[in-house]
């Protein structure tokens, strides 16, 4: 659904009005929309999906994939303008979820890099991602097979580039691995 009128600072509410089919997020109230993610995209996404769920099963903690809508300042709720819809999230305190989505901050916060989102997911949601508390947040880079692990350490991320050769632990997950060969095509 295209945007019917435009405005100078959207909101959560708005964000609600738009359906299922309308894809964009909200950062500090101006829109982004989003294109079908590329193949690549999708089955780094379907296979890391596969890993957390199964290692998943039976835990407490949940893995959602978008479209997931997340907001990460609750205490703004309708008026909050900020909306993310990250590739993969997890979430381990089940009163933050909804009907909606994610109402807070996840675990961890998965964003797989396309070509009109790289900036976007290096900056500005890196450093919304800090603000809200995100334990853990990773850039992955497909065409260079990189994965930039961001923990979140006394108010500021501290920050770890894994290659395709290596195993990438999961620190919100103790116990979980994931080996990135089997993750890039």
């Amino acid at each position: 659904m295209p945007l019917l009128k435009e405005k100078e600072h959207y909101t959560y509410a708005d964000y609600l009005e738009w359906g299922e089919n309308y894809r964009a997020e909200i950062i500090n109230g101006e829109v982004y929309e989003m294109s079908p993610p590329l193949t690549i995209h999708q089955r780094i996404s379907m296979r890391l999906s596969v890993k957390f769920s199964t290692f998943l099963k039976g835990k407490t903690c949940e893995v959602f994939a978008a479209p997931f809508g997340v907001r990460l300042f609750p205490e703004h709720d309708q008026s909050d303008d900020t909306v993310l819809e990250p590739d993969l999230v997890v979430i381990c305190d089940a009163s933050k979820i909804d009907e909606r989505g994610c109402n807070g901050a996840p675990d961890l916060v998965i964003e797989i890099l396309s070509p009109s989102t790289s900036n976007k997911d290096k900056m500005l949601k890196f450093n919304l991602y800090l603000e809200a508390g995100v334990r853990e947040y990773w850039i992955i880079d497909p065409e260079k097979r990189l994965v930039q692990v961001n923990l979140f350490e006394k108010g500021h991320y501290a920050s770890s580039t894994y290659g395709i050769a290596d195993a990438v632990p999961v620190t919100v997950l103790p116990g979980l691995t994931i080996d990135l060969k089997t993750i890039f095509p």
